[in-house]
């Protein structure tokens, strides 16, 4: 098994905030259990941080690459077959931050650590 952040957990993560599930923060502790970081939320953070709705983490762009080894995580990139996937995926939802995180967990099998009922509803595996 494996987990993906979404955008939203990874940024509690970061940020010690509290509100971040308890199955979630002790799946990320877990040492055993690989953690992934889509390309996705990097570039949803950047995008967030560049309109100036999220200031909880400064200095982002220069910090990144630390942040991710510091906490043992490993990034996934976004290939075409995540895209395919996404883009294929049924309902409204038009987020297409999630419909990317969706579509890479469904492809890698992986759990996505959210509190987002949408990507649940995309048929993927969650956990908060």
């Amino acid at each position: 098994m494996a987990y993906l952040l979404d955008t939203v957990a990874l940024i509690r993560w970061w940020s010690g905030a509290a509100n971040l599930g308890d199955a979630a923060r002790h799946a990320i502790e877990q040492e055993d259990m690989p953690v992934h970081v889509s390309a996705v939320s990097v570039w949803e953070i950047a995008n967030k941080i560049r309109i100036g709705k999220l200031a909880d983490l400064p200095g982002f762009d220069d910090r990144f690459w630390a942040m991710i080894r510091a906490d043992g995580f490993t990034m996934l990139d976004i290939g075409a077959s995540h895209a395919m996937r996404a883009g294929y995926l049924p309902g409204p939802h038009r987020d297409p931050f999630d419909r990317l995180l969706a579509g890479q967990a469904l492809v890698e099998d992986m759990t996505v650590l959210t509190n987002d009922a949408e990507l649940a509803a995309f048929g993927c595996k969650v956990l908060w």
